[in-house]
């Protein structure tokens, strides 16, 4: 079996007190240019969350930076990116950045690269979200009616996990909601190849 790819935590020296980041660097990849274009594109959105977050601001009164690893295993990297912004008020605010790699291609996926062109992804994964919302008595700001075509998702190990971010459809106290949805439920419109796919589970008879 393939080895997963290995992560390395860099830390972005600061002379601030109360900021500190630390992001991840991929390395030793087979594919020396998979894995520059894999970094860079963990480097960019990193820093796309920091600069969103205030971090070259003098407003700036605390940030931390840091990432956890979701799944990395049969050449698919999950990973999300964490930011905690505090300039003043109430609260601060954690943004979370999730991204699905291929470590063989290099390449990016979105949500509805997981499916079949034209299925119902959308419906099916709403669906999945409402019943739980009923069930586990999520709270809500108004009454859930779908996920966007792209919404915040990584996978991990044989569950894609749907989330939002603060705010987003729940009040701050409840945190980020996530929903792990088996991707045995979504085996029908999944498409072959994509992350989803060769995260299934193997059944044997």
């Amino acid at each position: 079996m393939k080895n997963p790819a290995v992560i390395e935590t860099y830390h972005l020296s600061n002379t601030r007190p109360k900021v500190d980041v630390y992001y991840p660097v991929i390395t030793k990849l087979d594919d020396p240019k998979v894995q520059k274009k894999l970094n860079d594109v963990l480097f960019k959105e990193m820093n796309k969350l920091l600069v969103e977050n205030n971090y070259y601001e003098s407003s700036l009164v605390e940030l931390v930076a840091n990432y956890e690893v979701k799944n990395n295993q049969r050449d698919i990297l999950s990973i999300n990116l964490i930011v905690y912004s505090f300039t003043g008020g109430a609260h601060g605010m954690t943004y979370v950045k999730s991204l699905t790699l291929d470590t063989k291609t290099g390449r990016q996926y979105n949500l509805q690269d997981l499916f079949k062109p034209g299925s119902p992804y959308v419906q099916k994964i709403s669906e999945y979200i409402r019943r739980h919302i009923q069930q586990w008595k999520t709270p809500v700001l108004e009454p859930f009616t779908k996920i966007r075509p792209d919404q915040d998702f990584y996978i991990a190990d044989t569950s894609l996990v749907v989330y939002f971010q603060l705010y987003e459809i729940s009040p701050y106290v409840a945190g980020f909601p996530y929903f792990p949805i088996p991707l045995l439920d979504l085996q029908e419109i999944i498409k072959p190849n994509s992350p989803a796919d060769r995260m299934l589970p193997f059944i044997g008879f």
